[in-house]
This record gives C-alpha cells, structure tokens and sequence, in this order.
C-alpha cells in the first residue's frame, strides 16, 4: 500500500475490538513493519528489485512475524509504559505477541496482494491470483475505504474503551 498508514486503521480497530486477543502494540508494528521493504527500494534506489518482493509473501511475512516477536517481547514493559498513558494497557505474554505478529504482517500482505501484480504472496510460487480480481479502480476505493473507516471507527471504539477502564 504506497499509504502505509492506512494498514494502521484495520489494525488499531481490530486490536481495540479484540483487545483480549491480540497484542496492541504488536499488532499495530506489523501491521506497517512489511513496509520497510517498499521504503528500501524507493529511497535507496534499488533497482531490478521489486516494490512488493519478498516480504511482501507469506513466507518472508513469517520470518518478519518471528523477528519482530522476539524483538517487541523483551521491550513489551517499555512499550506497556506508553499503553499505560494511553490507557489501554495489556496483559502480555510471548505467545500472545507471537501469534498477534503473524496475524499484523499476513493481514498487510493480503490487503496487498488485491493491489500489486508483482507481488507473489504464495511465494516460491510465481503470480498473484488475488490481483486483477475485480477492476483495480473499484479494488483500490474497497481497499483504501476500508482502512480509512475502520480507522474512523477505532475512535468511538478507543473512547469506549479507555471509558471501562476507568470505570474498573
């Protein structure tokens, strides 16, 4: 998604909405971690790479799930200080943090995968059987509308939320 922002709105509502299930913070790092790639290609000028290459397959999104649980698990106190101020702090443990990473980074790669046709998400299997799926201008407002109302809709979901917690 060339707006990496926008995988924040479905990853902020549905971390809020299962806030027992997922890992918040987690969630909302991999969603966007899959990104670093696009950023590489671009501002170092990568050539004869593609935008969407390796990371952007299930396989390189799991090995990014597994690199960015073991690197969130042992800052997970730091980042519950800021969860703590934002008050939405969390119950944590590794394997909650694990499985939230893997849910963050494939949810980034199949909203992508409706978008670009370079992407091989089955990689080592070459294509994208979800690009070209329906006209790419429609894809692309279902898409992107999709992300922007999930995100408007984390706000009346946050405001519920940090209002329990002060209730309890």
């Amino acid at each position: 998604m060339p707006f990496t922002p926008f995988h924040m709105g479905p990853a902020l509502f549905f971390g809020l909405a299962l806030f027992t299930v997922f890992d918040l913070p987690t969630l909302l790092v991999a969603s966007v971690i899959i990104d670093i790639e696009p950023f590489y290609v671009m501002y170092l000028n990568v050539s004869g790479y593609p935008l969407h290459g390796f990371l952007h397959s299930y396989l390189g999104a799991s090995i990014m799930a597994i690199l960015l649980a073991l690197i969130i698990y042992p800052i997970r106190n730091k980042l519950n200080r800021i969860m703590l101020f934002l008050r939405v702090s969390q119950e944590f443990s590794f394997k909650k943090i694990v499985f939230t990473s893997f849910v963050g980074v494939f949810s980034h790669v199949f909203l992508d995968s409706f978008l670009y046709g370079e992407m091989n998400p089955f990689f080592p299997f070459e294509g994208n059987p979800f690009f070209n799926l329906t006209p790419i201008s429609t894809i692309y407002v279902t898409v992107y509308g999709f992300c922007a109302f999930l995100l408007l809709m984390s706000v009346p979901l946050y405001i519920y939320r940090i209002s329990r917690s002060a209730k309890a």
